[in-house]
């Protein structure tokens, strides 16, 4: 078992990356700029002007914003100044109404919002919203995490300003993980300590229960449970895996009211990372304890591996994600650390290199390959089969595997990132 005090640092780590969201976490996160600066100025803003990272424009052009019926910033932005609380985090738009829409429709229709590329910067999770009214302005900046506000002012008064200090407050929070250290928290730390880990199995469970029942983005997790697919796919436990995790995506995606645990910032990463070891382990009868460990085991994975990647980057977070779930599902299975590292390295040879472009319902399918993935990568390492150093990007050290996996994703994609982009704000 690990030393109390580092365990705690682990359980700090988790706590502070898979928290409860609503809606796509970019679009979420301008709300929550633009109610931090409106709450700053002190009153509802006349105009508002909200300037971005590429990544952030990226993932927030074509998903649902949570009870509106529409897609986009313009809508996000004018509810994050109409009735958005910054307290609230990522459920910063959970006080919609339908009147308050309505507001938000009148201030795009007016032109008071907006919405620019910010150049020169290199971070790529950028939100910087400045606001005005009555002769007066408030601007506030998130860099680094979806709620990390680094600068606020009022009248061009700083209230504070971490921007130059960001990169070594991160440094010296972040937790230094191993996949080995992973597995020994997630098998040996007394349960009591993790228990709340099973949050995020009620919360993601009841996303995809309620996808279910109703017509959202492209009904992927309806589609599985059809007749017909059946008849081609069955009804097994590796097609209630698909179903249920794709379900929840697809409400998500579509902008259904529906609170989800996210994690390093992704609702979807936390789908991908909850519901395909809960499911697993409901079908086969996992104890609570094994359900626990196994939620453990995949979120921090997926925690330790974006550390290395960063909160944004032209590689799915599906990848990341779905690597973590294989490692939950392999413990289920009766695996051990070296099951899991095979899985790990088995995810690495298949998926990497599938790109972001951007947050939109068609995510469902890319979750549904990714925890397709994983389940074929668990049982071949359970078969003792694991791609081997001689291939690829593999390595024998399977940290040694992730770093490949995060450098591609992080540095060698970063044209890949560009041309997306430029393709995306391109299209006629």
């Amino acid at each position: 078992m690990l030393p109390e005090s580092e365990r705690k640092g682990i359980i700090d780590l988790i706590r502070r990356e898979v928290i409860p969201a609503i809606g796509c976490t970019e679009p979420i996160a301008v709300a929550l700029c633009v109610a931090r600066a409106k709450e700053t100025l002190g009153e509802v803003p006349e105009r508002i002007a909200v300037r971005l990272s590429a990544n952030i424009l990226k993932n927030a052009m074509g998903v649902g914003i949570p009870g509106t019926g529409m897609i986009g910033l313009p809508i996000a932005v004018a509810l994050g100044a109409l009735i958005g609380r910054s307290a609230y985090q990522l459920e910063v738009l959970r006080d919609v109404t339908p009147e308050a829409v309505e507001q938000g429709r009148r201030m795009i229709d007016e032109k008071r919002i907006s919405i620019a590329l910010k150049e020169d910067i290199t971070e790529k999770l950028y939100i910087e919203a400045e606001v005005e009214a009555g002769g007066h302005k408030a601007l506030a900046i998130i860099a680094g995490g979806h709620t990390d506000f680094v600068y606020l002012d009022r009248d061009g008064e700083a209230l504070f300003d971490r921007r130059a200090a960001m990169g070594a407050e991160e440094s010296e929070t972040e937790v230094p993980l191993t996949l080995r250290r992973v597995w020994e928290f997630a098998m040996t730390t007394p349960l009591d300590e993790i228990r709340f880990i099973l949050e995020s199995r009620r919360l993601n469970m009841a996303a995809a229960e309620h996808a279910f029942t109703g017509e959202y983005g492209h009904c992927v997790g309806r589609t599985l449970r059809c007749d017909r697919e059946r008849k081609v796919m069955g009804d097994s436990l590796f097609t209630r895996i698909l179903s249920y995790t794709s379900a929840a995506c697809d409400a998500r995606m579509a902008g259904e009211m529906v609170p989800v645990m996210s994690n390093s910032g992704s609702g979807n990463q936390g789908i991908a990372a909850t519901l395909p070891v809960a499911v697993y382990a409901r079908e086969t009868g996992a104890s609570e304890e094994q359900t626990i460990r196994a939620l453990t085991l995949s979120h921090l994975t997926v925690v330790y591996i974006k550390q290395s990647l960063g909160r944004l980057s032209a590689l799915c977070g599906c990848v990341v994600a779905a690597t973590g779930s294989s490692c939950g599902i392999t413990y289920l299975m009766g695996g051990d650390y070296d099951r899991a590292a095979a899985a790990v390295k088995n995810m690495i040879a298949n998926l990497t290199g599938m790109i972001c472009d951007g947050a939109k319902p068609s995510c469902a399918m890319k979750l549904m390959s990714g925890v397709s993935t994983a389940v074929l990568s668990a049982m071949m390492a359970m078969d003792g089969r694991c791609v081997s150093s001689v291939e690829g990007i593999i390595e024998e050290d399977v940290d040694r595997c992730i770093r490949n996996l995060t450098t591609i994703g992080r540095d060698g994609m970063d044209e890949t990132d560009r041309l997306v982009l430029d393709i995306m704000t391109h299209k006629e």
